[in-house]
């Protein structure tokens, strides 16, 4: 008689080993990330190169001069108009460049690259002998130099953007005319613009405004981080001068025993205040989400009564300015609103809802309250998109997991949940990082409140007040650089390690 041996039960993982591996396999794929981000960056640049030797060695005549003179290819091929615009914007640069034109006392062009290296003069006071009096000439703005430093930069990436298109349209006309095709005429290259290149034509002005008016603040904010541009101080000394400091201003976030106070100030603050926005975005925004979810498959749950009453009277607080309705509720919730009014009518004390006091316990409180108010607000956005979503869901999934005898709970979890994290994940993402900058819900109710004197971030101060505080209050412009720039990488590392190992960005064409 053979005995059976029965195999081990296999053992369990360690919760702990598999939360390792998780985290482990987090930072690992961060780390690929950033290898393949500056992998494609040289394998772009690479290609690049290639693809100007390829039209140098291949090109006409006139592709080869247009190296040097813009449009040179064009009046080679008897594009006149193109020519002289690729020609007029040439000269204009070089103009600009060389002239130097000055405002406010500071030049752009060849000059503004060497102001950046911030070596600017408080000037002399001599006798102006028109006037008859003592002025004062050759003070440098150290905040107009790195300005218009940066802006002659962005110029000069305009100017070779222009170069290569001045290039590459030789370059086709070249290949036109080995294919016994005549080039194309300025009225032609119109037309494609209104029709086939439509998209380059709304798409150009945008791409401008956002280097102008996105990219070109962010990188001043970021060079600002690395100044000593402290508004106060220079004000006490009489100088609109700064200079670079490196990373001087970033190591004071861990100097404990800083003794400056903007040093003891982000030292002290920085974490309790990260800790705190990254607390306040994951329940901001998931239970304004799921709140929004289950407010929606309530009011859209066959029977009920009343469906466009009550949708009506959630879109109001949407159709109510948000900042009229965080004062109201500042003013309902305030020491001497009518909530503690009751409370107070009904023998009990006080509650200091919004954290005007100082206090641990008033800070719990006013961080609960925030997050209870900002649900008022929320959820009715969610319901509104999520109602829409359910409309769609297809009902043969229902109709198939009825005949499977799957109960309401688990079609629940198995159907519909999914079916709208995966539709609503960019919406999920988006509403984490707009939290994470969620000025007004805790501008306008609790100031940032209670306050950690001496320290100038309070109890439910985010980042982002934090920084409005830093900048627009103390003139700490350097030190809200900082906080800005952490906020920057803070959000757009969460935005693309999130949305790109999600499945609405894998799997975008289908739902499983």
């Amino acid at each position: 008689m053979e005995t059976v041996m029965s195999s081990p039960a296999p053992q369990k993982k360690n919760i702990f080993l598999r939360c390792l591996g998780a985290v482990g396999n987090f930072f690992k794929g961060i780390g690929l990330g950033i290898l393949n981000f500056f992998k494609n960056i040289g394998l772009g640049i690479a290609r690049f190169f290639k693809g100007l030797y390829i039209k140098f060695v291949d090109g006409s005549v006139g592709t080869k001069l247009s190296f040097l003179i813009f449009g040179a290819g064009n009046f080679y091929h008897k594009q006149f108009i193109k020519g002289f615009i690729f020609l007029a914007i040439q000269a204009l640069f070089w103009v600009f460049m060389i002239t130097s034109p000055v405002v406010n006392g500071t030049p752009y062009g060849f000059k503004a690259l060497a102001n950046l290296a911030l070596q600017g003069s408080d000037g002399k006071m001599v006798y102006d002998p028109v006037t008859m009096e003592m002025v004062l000439v050759g003070k440098s703005d150290s905040f107009l130099m790195l300005l218009f430093g940066l802006t002659t930069i962005a110029a000069i990436i305009l100017y070779l953007v222009v170069w290569c298109l001045n290039i590459s349209s030789s370059y086709k006309a070249d290949q036109d005319a080995k294919k016994g095709v005549m080039a194309s005429t300025f009225k032609q290259d119109c037309g494609e613009l209104l029709d086939s290149k439509f998209h380059v034509l709304m798409l150009t002005p945008t791409c401008l405004a956002a280097l102008i008016f996105t990219l070109l603040p962010t990188i001043l904010m970021i060079c600002i981080a690395f100044t000593s541009y402290n508004l106060p101080a220079m004000q006490m000394d009489n100088t609109t001068l700064f200079h670079w400091v490196g990373f001087k201003n970033f190591t004071e976030m861990f100097n404990t025993s800083s003794t400056s106070r903007l040093g003891s100030e982000i030292s002290n603050r920085f974490f309790p205040i990260l800790g705190w926005t990254l607390i306040w975005a994951v329940f901001a925004t998931f239970t304004c989400y799921f709140g929004g979810i289950l407010l929606a498959l309530l009011i859209n749950k066959k029977g009920i009564k009343g469906k466009k009453i009550f949708r009506t009277i959630f879109i109001l607080t949407i159709a109510v300015p948000q900042f009229i309705s965080l004062l109201a509720c500042r003013n309902l919730f305030g020491e001497w609103g009518p909530i503690n009014n009751i409370i107070s009518a009904l023998g009990g004390d006080k509650v200091v809802f919004l954290g005007t006091e100082n206090g641990t316990q008033n800070e719990i409180v006013a961080k609960v309250t925030v997050i209870v108010i900002n649900m008022w607000l929320g959820i009715p956005y969610t319901m509104l998109m999520t109602s829409g979503i359910l409309m769609n869901i297809p009902q043969d999934l229902y109709e198939a997991g009825t005949v499977d005898g799957a109960s309401k709970s688990k079609m629940f979890f198995k159907i519909t949940l999914p079916y709208v994290i995966f539709i609503t994940t960019p919406y999920l993402i988006g509403s984490f990082v707009g939290n994470i900058n969620s000025f007004n819900t805790i501008f306008l109710l609790t100031g940032g409140g209670p306050t950690h004197r001496p320290y100038i971030g309070g109890g439910t101060d985010l980042l982002v007040t934090w920084l409005y505080k830093l900048t627009i209050d103390d003139k700490q412009y350097n030190t809200g650089a900082i906080i800005g720039l952490l906020t920057f990488l803070i959000t757009a590392t969460i935005t693309l390690i999130t949305y790109r190992r999600s499945k609405a960005y894998n799997e975008e064409d289908t739902f499983q």
